[in-house]
């Protein structure tokens, strides 16, 4: 494995912990803001009436957005700025799942901005950003409120598109994992094995970091003991707060390490058939994963102790029930386990492949070269 300069940027604050949420306007009044934005969902909005209630009572004024259902776009980013700019608030506070949670840092930095969004579309272009930024996810699985990353889905050729900067770490981070109890069975398994998959990606990466693989492991073995329990008891209190720790350390892996191979190939299951992000990560991870194991089967041994496998004499055996055990999660979840099940078409594979081969940034991460034809022979296997 290559070895990179650990480059990690932290929330200027964190806190974390069930009913944390409670405390967060303190927080926001400290900052002394006129003008508050919030992009949140409408299942929170019993919640987001009751902090708004607050911060009015402040004198503080807020707009509220629930635009963002699903994956956003270069257009809804765009529709939102003209909402938003005329507004130019102090304060951007986003309070949802991983969609709201990039697009409301985007809208934090894009104030006041002379850049476009064309311009620092990539990796380090965004200059800097003069609105305060708060995250606060009510889902587990992207760990964006953390992470240096948003994405957004380009209009003019359906791709998705990284934003990636230190600009995009939020100042004040809040994980509250009584804001996830409400979350579906269905969104719970897709975003928690998200989380899983972006742990498991960082620590089998080609330029993995000791740092990071304390977040990456621990992410994994959190995730991997809890998530069957959120999925099937979402009012299970501590379920819940142990997969919302492991996709919060999931989302400290994005920055210095990142995804590889499953995101990469995941990516045309979203342009092409609209599957959400999570759902399309879980389906892929096992085959990736037995793809990946020769060139890495320590790592890949690792993986599986961390997933609750026992630790046999034989790396390659212990790194086979790894592959294994992801897929006994999936089926415990609910989750399809080929892309069949999920509605892609066979003939279709080839040009998956070749959209995949566009996401060079996390293929070149992967510890097992895919080129296209080998990208062709995992979607097969997985179909």
């Amino acid at each position: 494995m290559s070895q990179l300069p650990l480059r990690i940027f932290f929330p200027g604050k964190l806190v974390t912990g069930n009913g944390t949420f409670e405390q967060l306007i303190d927080d926001v009044v400290a900052l002394q803001p006129t003008k508050v934005f919030i992009a949140t969902i409408t299942p929170l909005q019993q919640i987001i009436d009751a902090f708004t209630a607050k911060l009015t009572a402040q004198n503080i004024n807020v707009v509220t957005d629930r635009s963002i259902v699903a994956e956003p776009s270069f257009s809804d980013f765009e529709t939102l700025m003209k909402k938003v700019t005329p507004f130019n608030p102090d304060v951007v506070i986003g309070i949802g799942g991983g969609s709201v949670l990039d697009i409301a840092k985007l809208v934090a930095a894009q104030l006041e901005n002379e850049q476009q969004l064309g311009e620092y579309v990539g990796i380090g272009l965004l200059k800097g950003r003069k609105k305060k930024l708060i995250c606060v996810p009510a889902t587990s699985g992207t760990g964006s409120e953390v992470s240096p990353n948003a994405i957004l889905v380009d209009d003019a050729d359906n791709q998705k598109k990284g934003i990636i900067s230190p600009y995009l770490v939020p100042d004040i981070v809040y994980v509250d994992p009584l804001l996830t109890v409400s979350v579906p069975p269905a969104i719970t398994a897709a975003t928690g094995m998200d989380a899983l998959t972006h742990c498991l990606e960082a620590y089998t990466n080609k330029f993995a970091l000791p740092f990071i693989d304390l977040f990456a492991y621990e992410g994994m073995r959190l995730i991997a003991a809890h998530i069957e329990t959120a999925v099937k008891d979402g009012s299970n209190i501590e379920a819940r707060e142990k997969v919302a720790m492991g996709s919060l350390y999931g989302g400290f892996c994005l920055g210095p390490v990142n995804t590889a191979g499953v995101h990469a190939l995941s990516y045309p299951l979203g342009s092409m058939y609209h599957l959400a992000h999570g759902l399309s990560n879980a389906v892929l991870l096992p085959y990736v994963m037995e793809y990946n194991i020769v060139a890495a089967v320590d790592r890949y041994a690792d993986v599986a102790v961390a997933l609750g496998c026992t630790r046999e004499t034989d790396a390659w055996t212990t790194a086979k029930a790894g592959v294994e055990k992801i897929k006994e999660l999936n089926k415990a979840c609910s989750i399809p386990t080929t892309l069949r099940e999920v509605g892609v078409k066979e003939e279709a594979i080839s040009q998956m492949a070749s959209e995949a081969m566009k996401i060079q940034r996390l293929l070149k991460n992967n510890p097992r070269e895919i080129t296209e034809q080998d990208a062709v022979a995992i979607f097969k296997s997985a179909f």
